[in-house]
């Protein structure tokens, strides 16, 4: 078997490091640098010479996480590794994956070319946006569910009267799958945007009296989308109310509304590294999950059969 080295981008290093912890190796020695114009270069710092070489780093903004991902992969295939997966936790730019208006870029299909463009041999991610961007590689995809990780805390709740929500139309399928694996029903709450980012009206279809809600989704960004569904959940009768979401991008005044919001909690994953600590947010780490997907890939064993 080949020798396996898992190295990290700068941005994704305090994930990394408990992903090799977990798989029982030291994170590998790479250095990223930056010219005084903010240019970069990447390289290693240990033979890769016929190794599998797995590489970790989210593609959340700015677009240098990107770019240091592709410079990895490129230093990598030139240093002769055997095989190149590059492991991202967050996959950016999922939100655009089709053309919902006249002259739009689809983003994540860019996104797909560049990775392979430089090399890639596999991609490894969790909760894609849309489970169709899978389709936009020419190479391998692990997609992992990040409910392996959510379900058994979801679990430890013990809540009595579980319900699960929907906070729009479009996370239904991700949410009902979530409520079979309890047995539950689900509500959908159903939104009208205004332009991003903002949202015009929203009406909840279901009933919710004395039910402890737990809202599922992939993402949060600015939290107008769970603040407001929190509200309404409860002002149709929520007995309470939380959300299950895998990747906190949290921008603008998302922290403020969150703490100001009428959930009891908001349950994330640490795919992205969180700017603030607050009360109301509780990481949960996926790195167990990555670890065991790499073994799994190593040892050619199946990847679906860790959350299914």
């Amino acid at each position: 078997m080949p020798q396996v080295k898992i190295f990290s981008g700068s941005q994704s290093r305090y994930l990394a490091e408990k992903i090799a912890a977990a798989y029982g190796i030291v994170l590998g020695d790479v250095s990223i640098q930056r010219f005084s114009d903010g240019e970069l270069s990447a390289s290693f710092n240990e033979s890769v010479r016929g190794c599998e070489v797995f590489l970790i780093q989210s593609t959340f903004p700015p677009a240098d996480n990107l770019m240091e991902l592709m410079l990895m992969v490129d230093a990598a295939k030139r240093a002769s590794a055997h095989k190149v997966c590059v492991v991202v936790p967050y996959y950016g730019y999922a939100r655009q994956d089709r053309k919902d208006k006249p002259r739009v870029a689809i983003g994540s299909k860019v996104v797909a070319n560049a990775l392979q463009s430089v090399g890639a041999d596999r991609l490894m991610t969790c909760d894609l946006h849309a489970g169709q961007i899978q389709g936009f590689f020419d190479i391998p995809v692990d997609h992992l569910d990040g409910s392996a990780i959510f379900v058994p805390y979801i679990k430890s709740l013990n809540l009595d009267r579980l319900l699960f929500a929907s906070p729009d139309v479009g996370g239904v399928v991700r949410t009902r799958a979530f409520a079979s694996k309890f047995g539950a029903e689900m509500v959908v709450c159903d939104k009208q945007r205004a332009r991003a980012n903002e949202i015009a009206s929203m009406q909840v279809i279901g009933d919710v009296e004395g039910q402890d809600v737990v809202m599922v989704d992939d993402i949060v960004d600015t939290a107008g989308t769970i603040c407001k569904a929190a509200e309404l959940l409860r002002d149709r009768g929520a007995r309470s109310v939380r959300a299950i979401i895998t990747h906190p991008i949290l921008s603008g005044p998302a922290y403020e509304r969150i703490e100001n919001s009428m959930l009891e909690e908001l349950v994330v994953s640490d795919t992205i590294p969180l700017r603030y600590a607050s009360p109301k947010i509780k990481v949960l780490s996926f790195s167990q999950l990555f670890a065991r997907a790499i073994s799994n890939v190593v040892t050619h064993e199946s990847i679906s059969s860790l959350f299914l």
